[in-house]
């Protein structure tokens, strides 16, 4: 599997590419705005088809293409449906846009679960749910290569915001410790915003959530 880091986006979200050039698929991770645009070059070097989308958490900087990369490509949307309303409702979050960012609904094909265990690109996945920034916050973490996408939850140095709607500061840090820093120390972190860090680093050193 290759990871395809594209910052995208107004604030430059981070939306995650993964690859498999052998098995010609490719999944993406959450769908900044214009981050379309960077995919379709990487499937079409790769030869790969994009299968899925996996949104991390509804906010409309993770979901602004969402329903753009679908129509162009088929993929099959995974989501938490504590997110539900984020998702197929977005104008309750152009309130606080001022209406200046487009929001399309998206349809999601599948609502994951806490503890949800599949087999993408011909590896183990495993779905935690980590709410506090976003109701619906999930990260999806692969124990064989060693990665967990954990969306806004946690940051190199730092945590999600918690002063939106449905955010709490104690249910984010309970969610970091309990699903986040049990993974085992070595595995890359990467989040919504900013580089990937490790587990071990953040139990170490994130001066929000200490393990």
């Amino acid at each position: 599997m290759t990871i395809h880091v594209l910052p995208s986006g107004p604030i430059q979200t981070n939306g995650y590419l993964l690859t498999d050039a052998a098995r010609g698929e490719a999944i993406l991770i959450d769908a900044p705005g214009d981050i379309l645009d960077e995919v379709q070059p990487i499937l079409a070097q790769e030869r790969c088809k994009l299968t899925q989308l996996w949104i991390t958490h509804g906010h409309w900087d993770h979901t602004q293409d969402a329903a753009k990369v679908v129509r162009a490509t088929g993929a099959r949307v995974l989501a938490h449906a504590a997110d539900k309303t984020l998702i197929e409702t977005p104008q309750v979050m152009s309130a606080f846009l001022g209406g200046a960012i487009p929001l399309e609904p998206l349809s999601v094909d599948h609502w994951v679960e806490a503890g949800e265990r599949f087999t993408a690109l011909g590896l183990d996945v495993e779905v935690r749910h980590v709410p506090g920034h976003c109701p619906g916050n999930v990260l999806f973490y692969f124990a064989q290569a060693g990665a967990a996408f954990v969306g806004d939850a946690l940051f190199a140095g730092s945590v999600g915001r918690t002063d939106l709607p449905g955010g709490s500061r104690e249910v984010l840090a309970q969610s970091i410790r309990t699903q986040i820093y049990t993974l085992p120390d070595e595995t890359a972190v990467y989040a919504g915003h900013g580089p990937a860090t490790t587990v071990g680093m953040e139990k170490r050193s994130n001066p929000f959530v200490r393990a």
